[in-house]
């Protein structure tokens, strides 16, 4: 993931306790937009290098996520590892962190005792759910299953709470440092994994992707068919798009919705597809300006 050209968050500290994948990938993406970010980590246990679980589970994942960060160790519930935590929380503007909310409260690290000593310093909390549920054990997995994303017993190709949630914990920390700007203090805020998977459901739950949905099956230039040499993802769902689609098929050049969602346009377009090689539709797509991407 490159640097952003603009830097909004240039000369902000970070500092993360968070654990997994969504802290890191959050820490990371607030790096990227210029923070200056700090991931305290408990003491590694030889032979491993770290004692965050993806490092174990994932040492590419881990290396990737921690590209210009520093790493501390320090155990925090001893008097040393406290000492070290506070130095940083010191010259902090914003901690993340990953822990329920009552092991935050036996650190020491409750939202009254932080914004107590430190009224500047905001916290950016990453749980499992929401309020009440958020004692509650799970992972993406389950989060996705609750959001009604899951289909048969196939598994999901990436995780999706997990980089939804990444994604709104750093739109968070923007959030708390514009509130901070205007209040003079710093603020808490929730994010919920299972809030990014439900967001992520939305189109699903309005019916775009389900089965009778235009972008879930429906429209025959929005699918996934297969090709002489692979398969093609077409996404021809814009009328003009759609009408060139139909015409490179053969059939005439319309691009309404009833026409592309017609059992015969489907017919059609599928068996003109399958005689084209991943070549030949690349081709088509650059000469005809249609939108689509070939795979194996």
């Amino acid at each position: 993931m490159p640097t952003l050209p603009l830097q909004p968050l240039r000369g902000t500290r970070i500092l993360s306790l968070a654990l997994n994948l969504p802290g890191p990938a959050a820490l990371l993406r607030c790096a990227r937009m210029g923070a200056i970010c700090t991931k305290l980590e408990a003491p590694a246990t030889p032979p491993y290098p770290s004692a965050d679980p993806m490092a174990l589970y994932s040492p590419r994942a881990y290396s990737d996520m921690h590209q210009g960060i520093a790493v501390l160790q320090a155990h925090l519930k001893t008097d040393d590892g406290q000492a070290t935590l506070h130095a940083e929380l010191a010259r902090t503007d914003v901690l993340i962190t990953s822990f329920r909310p009552s092991a935050l409260t036996k650190l020491g690290l409750g939202w009254a005792a932080l914004h107590a000593r430190y009224p500047r310093l905001s916290v950016v909390q990453i749980v499992g759910a929401a309020g009440t549920r958020a004692e509650e054990p799970g992972h993406d997995l389950t989060y996705l299953a609750d959001a009604g994303l899951l289909a048969g017993t196939d598994m999901p190709p990436t995780l999706y709470a997990d980089m939804g949630g990444a994604l709104m914990a750093s739109e968070a920390v923007l959030q708390a440092l514009l509130g901070r700007a205007q209040t003079g203090e710093g603020q808490q805020l929730e994010v919920a994994l299972a809030a990014a998977a439900a967001w992520l459901a939305q189109p699903h739950h309005w019916g775009l992707t389900t089965p009778d949905g235009d972008v879930g099956g429906a429209h025959a230039g929005y699918r996934i068919y297969p090709c002489a040499n692979g398969r093609v993802a077409v996404a021809a769902l814009e009328p003009h798009f759609a009408a060139r689609l139909c015409a490179a098929a053969g059939l005439p050049a319309q691009g309404d919705a009833a026409t592309l969602r017609a059992p015969a346009t489907h017919v059609a377009v599928a068996a003109f597809i399958a005689t084209q090689t991943r070549a030949q539709l690349d081709a088509l797509a650059q000469a005809q300006d249609i939108p689509l991407h070939t795979l194996p």
